[in-house]
């Protein structure tokens, strides 16, 4: 997989999460923040769309939504992927 950065939080320091890579050989999305460790939560999870043993339930702080947005338009854009 070889992945690019897109976006990084603009209120961190710049070496933590949450990001958004992209892997440019497939188009998929790399997804980086704080996994989600609250039992409940990870009961709702489980409840609603299942998760596997190894996948990672991760939190996007809700300031990264536009930045995200933003992201994949300008992929959108200019990208030739799939």
């Amino acid at each position: 997989m070889r992945l690019r950065f897109l976006v990084i939080d603009p209120d961190t320091d710049g070496d933590d999460c949450p990001a958004l890579h992209l892997d440019e050989e497939t188009g998929d999305l790399a997804v980086i923040g704080e996994t989600i460790t609250d039992p409940s939560d990870l009961a709702a999870i489980k409840a609603s769309t299942g998760l596997k043993s190894c996948e990672t339930a991760i939190i996007i702080p809700a300031r990264m939504r536009k930045h995200i947005l933003e992201a994949l338009r300008e992929l959108d854009d200019s990208s030739t992927l799939p």
